[in-house]
């Protein structure tokens, strides 16, 4: 039980309890265990939606010298805003609007994510929110291309 709880943790981001609770729930089935942590994320994503982000990071990415991204990715701290699960989040979507050039967040929210399309951008970030326990916003982004 305890290798299940770690793969979960280390695929997910969840807390141990919330990872062993899943798993309790699931009666061992890892899968569905994977599928409770993901659904209690979008819940806890849903009840954050109206929250304040105060807190954020400007991302900038520059491909092969001939498209550039400056994103402005949000949170409702500064201590989730400085943590690395975040400045990744801000990575990864940095480079999913440099690759799919989306022209606003609307369309980019309903992207596939590059790296996973089983999955779209909503729902990463929606794990996320899941994960930090804070809501997240995507402000606003700028791509240029050459």
């Amino acid at each position: 039980m305890t290798e299940k709880i770690q793969k979960l943790r280390e695929l997910t981001g969840a807390g141990v309890m919330d990872c062993r609770n899943a798993l309790l729930e699931a009666q061992s089935d890892f899968d569905k265990a994977l599928q409770i942590i993901k659904q209690k994320g979008f819940t806890k994503a849903a009840k954050r939606a109206d929250r304040t982000t105060g807190a954020g990071v400007l991302e900038a990415y520059v491909h092969n010298d001939r498209v550039g991204v400056l994103l402005e990715l949000r949170s409702e701290t500064d201590f989730v805003a400085r943590s690395p699960v975040f400045k990744d989040l801000a990575h990864k979507l940095v480079m999913q609007i440099a690759a799919m050039d989306p022209s606003n967040i609307e369309e980019l929210l309903k992207q596939p994510y590059i790296k996973d399309e089983s999955e779209t951008i909503e729902e990463v970030v929606k794990h996320m929110i899941g994960n930090v326990g804070e809501n997240i916003e995507i402000a606003r982004f700028a791509r240029y291309e050459l």
